[in-house]
């Protein structure tokens, strides 16, 4: 690990170099570590943030405090906080890896060809994988987690602010690493704060192979522009609830607060609130009443307005909106195709839901509305690995190739075909 310093650039390059370097070395290692020895890590690893959860609670408690010295919002530092439960997650989410399907080594397709050719296409380790984020500590060990049993070495780079809780995590997780003799550059976190160094870092495209960014829009873009390495991206979420003609006022309601007010602050959480036309005067009502019980902050269409007195006016910049806070916009919408045409041009291809009753409506919207996560009478907050039964998620792609939504240990392997003859030569 670097420290957490400033260098001069020919100094801070060569130490990237070197880090970059022994991480690739390493994973060589850890792709041939067979699965029984991972998962005893693994849960090893989980034991160690049980055992030390008071110096990480200790360090993270000095984050947030400059954080809010710093008048950082709340949003953020609400994702920046560690307390006894979440850091039990954490050790459960390492715990849970461990208990799944190692995917290496695992047999995809295979086949024979006319000529004796028998071809096999297997799952394989991606190789080095660097990961830069903001303001969470709970990724460092989701990240490691999911790489060390997906074969992956990994380089951290998290965010200045969180350096103390990340420092302490990944500290604690090395030394599992180390003394169960696997060598400990299979997981690697830059430790400096000069912003130079992920610049340098997204140069090394001969020693690492993609490049996983979370955070703010403005981050990812700039990830994107800069790497000579594949970038797997996820801009914002700008989720949507659509509440159907047909829907259950009473369950409506129920998902609506919760994908709103749950956990504001995070990628999952319903920005718009589209409602169809026909129920929009019965519904809207006490929706809005519900949601400003909890503080949630209303901006409405002219529509939404002409139901309920007193809204704030909704403005274009709204619907495009990721607020990551107790903020919703809301909209009153001519029918299903009408949400879904909003969806599509608004959305960023995350999460989007349609509470309903009608059988078709739901295939309709299942089908139309492209996004990688898309539900039916169900909260978007559980678009998330842990949700999904992945054990956890080294992130959530709004991309298409090569992974779409929450990213797996499967999303984390590529494959190559293996060919195996009995002296067979190309005529």
């Amino acid at each position: 690990m670097m420290k957490a310093k400033k260098t001069n650039g020919s100094a801070l390059e060569k130490n990237l170099a070197t880090l970059a370097r022994r991480a690739r070395e390493a994973s060589r290692v850890l792709a041939s570590l067979g699965t029984a020895k991972k998962n005893e890590v693994l849960r090893a690893m989980g034991s160690a943030l049980v055992r030390h959860m008071d110096s990480i609670l200790e360090a993270n408690r000095k984050d947030v405090a400059l954080a809010v010295k710093n008048g950082l919002p709340r949003a953020f530092i609400e994702r920046l906080t560690l307390n006894e439960t979440r850091v039990g997650e954490m050790a459960k989410s390492l715990t849970e890896v461990a208990d799944l399907e190692d995917p290496v080594g695992g047999q995809i397709k295979a086949w024979s060809r006319p000529n004796g050719l028998s071809i096999s296409k297997v799952r394989v380790p991606i190789g080095v994988i660097l990961v830069i984020y903001e303001s969470r500590p709970n990724v460092t060990s989701d990240c490691i987690g999911l790489c060390f049993k997906s074969g992956n070495a990994v380089i951290l780079r998290g965010g200045s602010d969180a350096i103390k809780s990340n420092t302490a995590v990944f500290g604690i997780l090395r030394r599992v690493v180390k003394s169960a003799g696997v060598p400990a550059e299979v997981i690697n976190l830059v430790g400096t704060t000069d912003r130079r160094a992920v610049d340098k870092l997204l140069q090394m495209d001969q020693q690492i192979n993609l490049v996983m960014p979370r955070g703010g829009e403005a981050l990812i873009r700039e990830v994107r522009d800069k790497s000579k390495i594949p970038v797997i991206k996820h801009y914002k979420g700008v989720c949507h609830i659509f509440v159907d003609k047909s829907a259950d006022a009473a369950m409506a309601r129920r998902i609506v607060l919760n994908a709103k007010v749950q956990r504001p602050g995070v990628c999952n959480a319903v920005e718009t609130l589209l409602v169809h036309q026909d129920i929009a005067g019965s519904f809207l009502p006490g929706m809005i009443e519900a949601l400003r019980e909890a503080r949630v902050e209303i901006r409405g269409c002219l529509r939404a307005r002409r139901i309920v007195p007193r809204l704030a006016r909704a403005t274009e910049a709204d619907w495009h909106a990721e607020y990551l806070d107790l903020i919703l916009s809301v909209k009153v919408v001519n029918d299903i195709r009408r949400a879904i045409e909003h969806i599509n041009h608004y959305g960023s291809s995350h999460s989007d839901a349609i509470i309903t009753r009608d059988k078709e409506s739901a295939e309709l919207f299942l089908k139309d509305v492209d996004s990688a996560c898309v539900y039916v009478n169900a909260s978007t907050r559980f678009t998330d690995g842990y949700q999904f039964g992945l054990g956890a998620e080294i992130g959530i792609s709004t991309d298409r190739l090569h992974a779409r939504g929450p990213m797996g240990l499967e999303e984390l392997t590529t494959y190559k075909y293996e060919i195996r003859g009995t002296g067979q030569v190309r005529e």
